[in-house]
């Protein structure tokens, strides 16, 4: 099939300023066990192509998942007329300098490739896992799941691009529901603790595992009799597992410069920053150092190229609190001329890379977690998000955690359930006051953006971090 393809490019690459062919090839199993029982067995394979053509300035896209002649030269049609037809009114004109000549591979990181297991190894996993979160008959639901996922992408285009991607990624989760006297309560590991990368099949590794189910569970069946979360204002510690939404929502999203430029303002909503912001705004405190990163190895979103062909740097996006760069591809930088990452990025081979996060990671401080927590007289910390809101310029925001511990005079107390937080995005992250030195890597594979809809990955790295002065509650 491979060889088709590149027969049909070379045959059709100069009938436009610019063309490029990619093709996504990608296998997914996904395994879920209640209760110590199946409850989802699926395999499922998606592949197809995607055809990018410039024409006067413009670009425009096909794509099929028919790979023939007569179905990829249809693709071709279809982009070659969005792209006249777009370039009589185009918002901006381009030139090739937004299609750099890129060549070489990547794969990920792994010890065992992931066609190496069996659905039946991952079923084992799955079902010892979900057996070991029903401690006792207060759990009432023990859920765990696996997305085992393999994706090949090739890309071929006229400047002379040529590279390969691929990609082994597991999506695991463990999830243990209490229930007792007409309370309930749920505490769950989602996409944290290396259950959320790209690894190969060492992943399953089911004794680590065993050890993370069983404290869910028992902190689970803890909640039932907590007292609800206090409702004032106080310092704040968030875990590095709910910091991954924190900083999706609240540094991410309003960072990405289609966003800024109104491009995605019908769905997926506006930003609060200004083009006149970057290089100016103090977004936080001075300890605030976050950076745009698809090279580490194993983090969600890691790549070697983006999928127009620019190479993947590490990259401040944030520095000593003050806001330097952007969210945005090629196409958004040379809109703006504001300086931007390799983040063109799309879900599939019928989806058009659009500005994307990939890996948005908070670097760490000097802190151990017990020396933050000394410092403080009267906070909470929280672990784990339940639920969030946050506005259309991503200003104003409320997280709701699964789990909370007060702590006073440097030590931590009693259990919260149903803890609470809101704030301003600018203000909260001046209040930054402290951060650990070891920061732990989590992901998601549920990052919804752009009409249509793309659902893409994403990966985040951060420290236990300290807010000062809070508003927190309950309920």
């Amino acid at each position: 099939m491979q060889t088709q393809i590149e027969n049909l490019f070379k045959s059709l690459k100069n009938e436009a300023d610019f063309v490029a062919f990619k093709t996504v090839t990608e296998k997914t199993r996904d395994l879920s066990v209640r209760n110590g029982k199946p409850d989802d067995i699926s395999t499922s394979i998606d592949s197809g192509l995607t055809i990018e053509m410039m024409k006067d300035g413009h670009i425009g896209y096909g794509a099929t998942c028919e790979i023939t002649e007569a179905g990829i030269k249809r693709a071709f049609a279809q982009a070659k007329a969005m792209t006249e037809a777009s370039s009589r009114i185009p918002v901006h004109r381009f030139d090739l300098s937004v299609r750099p000549k890129s060549n070489g591979s990547y794969t990920s990181r792994r010890q065992k490739a992931l066609d190496q297991i069996s659905i039946s190894e991952i079923y084992d996993f799955l079902k010892q896992t979900s057996s070991k979160l029903k401690v006792n008959e207060k759990i009432i639901s023990a859920v765990s799941d696996a997305m085992v996922i393999e994706t090949e992408q090739n890309y071929l285009s006229s400047t002379g691009s040529s590279f390969e991607q691929n990609f082994n990624i597991v999506v695991s989760s463990f999830s243990a529901t209490a229930q007792d006297n007409g309370e309930s309560q749920t505490r769950s590991f989602h996409g944290g603790r290396g259950n959320c990368q790209q690894i190969g099949a060492e992943y399953f590794d089911v004794s680590r595992a065993l050890h993370e189910c069983e404290i869910l569970s028992r902190e689970a069946i803890e909640l039932l009799t907590a007292e609800n979360c206090p409702s004032d204002t106080r310092d704040l510690i968030l875990s590095p597992d709910q910091m991954l939404l924190q900083i999706h929502e609240s540094i991410g999203h309003p960072l990405e410069l289609d966003r800024i430029l109104g491009d995605e303002r019908n769905f997926a909503g506006w930003s609060f920053v200004q083009q006149s912001d970057f290089g100016k705004l103090k977004y936080g405190s001075d300890m605030m150092n976050v950076v745009f990163d698809p090279t580490v190895p194993n983090e969600m979103a890691s790549y070697k190229f983006d999928e127009v062909g620019n190479p993947a740097e590490k990259k401040y996006l944030i520095k000593d609190g003050v806001l330097l760069a952007a969210l945005g591809s090629l196409e958004s930088q040379a809109r703006t001329q504001i300086s931007g990452v390799a983040n063109s990025r799309s879900s599939s081979w019928n989806r058009a890379p659009i500005d994307r996060m990939a890996n948005i990671n908070l670097e760490g401080g000097d802190l151990t977690l017990d020396q933050m927590i000394s410092k403080v007289e009267n906070g909470i910390i929280m672990f784990a998000n339940r639920s969030w809101s946050i506005d259309d310029y991503r200003r104003k925001f409320q997280f709701g955690c699964e789990y909370a511990k007060e702590f006073k005079n440097g030590k931590l107390g009693q259990t919260f359930k149903n803890p609470n937080y809101r704030g301003v995005t600018v203000p909260f992250w001046n209040s930054l006051a402290g951060l650990t030195n070891q920061p732990e890597t989590y992901g998601s594979p549920y990052c919804g953006k752009g009409e249509p809809s793309q659902i893409i990955r994403v990966g985040h790295s951060s420290p236990y971090a300290l807010f000062k002065n809070i508003e927190v509650f309950g309920g």
